[in-house]
């Protein structure tokens, strides 16, 4: 069986891992969708989650009736994994085709946010996927926050793995004829669409026309390409 360690070791394409904790946050922070996955009753259970880091820890939320939630907010290990794609990297032959990624997996035990704090864990899960927007909507109800789960994963030095490629193709057969380089792939915000109940006259808030330039900042990180030749 890996050891801990073991498992925060990079050892496929290793000149492709970052071992500061900055690389690590620089990705976390970047993304706003992780899949967090565990064991349950001897099956493999994943989920895409929405989810935030503040400071050092992961903040995620769900409902209380989702016992999958319940079986790693008790203490079943568990993994949160996070990758953006930058670009499909095409080589001169398709063995030596590639993509320019971020990736970052973290392990832990996660743990509960007790009811006394989940009001402000929330709020601060909120604000920071939309900076802003708890002060532009009402608080949470109490019936609310009695029916959301709030749970946090720890990040503990060795038990987390970050893994990079920005890079043009590499060589492969050399060939002249043969187009080779990067498609940039970015995400875009496009423009924000009212709900239909909406009345026409309320102005976009702040939050949300923030949301557009710093996300699209923080997600899209510098993607090298090759000039056609």
């Amino acid at each position: 069986m890996s050891s801990v360690t073991d498992l925060a070791r990079i050892r496929r394409m290793s000149e492709r891992s970052r071992t500061d904790r900055a690389g690590l946050d620089a990705v976390l922070d970047a993304a706003m969708v992780g899949t967090l996955a565990t064991v349950v009753d001897g099956q493999p259970w994943a989920v895409p989650m929405l989810y935030a880091r503040l400071g050092d820890r992961i903040l995620l939320h769900g409902s209380t009736g989702a016992g999958a939630l319940r079986h790693v907010a008790a203490g079943a290990p568990a993994t949160l994994c996070v990758t953006l794609l930058d670009g499909i990297v095409l080589a001169d032959n398709l063995f030596d085709s590639s993509a320019n990624y971020r990736s970052a997996v973290v392990r832990g035990h996660l743990t509960t946010i007790d009811r006394a704090e989940a009001d402000a864990a929330l709020t601060e899960l909120s604000d920071a996927l939309i900076p802003g927007r708890s002060a532009e909507v009402r608080p949470s109800t109490p019936k609310e926050l009695a029916a959301t789960l709030t749970i946090a994963l720890p990040i503990v030095e060795g038990q987390w793995t970050v893994k990079v490629r920005d890079a043009p193709p590499s060589e492969g057969d050399a060939n002249p004829r043969v187009w080779a380089g990067v498609v940039p792939i970015r995400a875009v915000a496009s423009t924000p669409e009212r709900a239909p109940w909406v009345d026409a006259d309320v102005p976009q808030p702040p939050s949300v026309t923030r949301l557009r330039s710093d996300r699209q900042d923080r997600v899209n990180g510098p993607v090298r390409a090759v000039s056609e030749s």
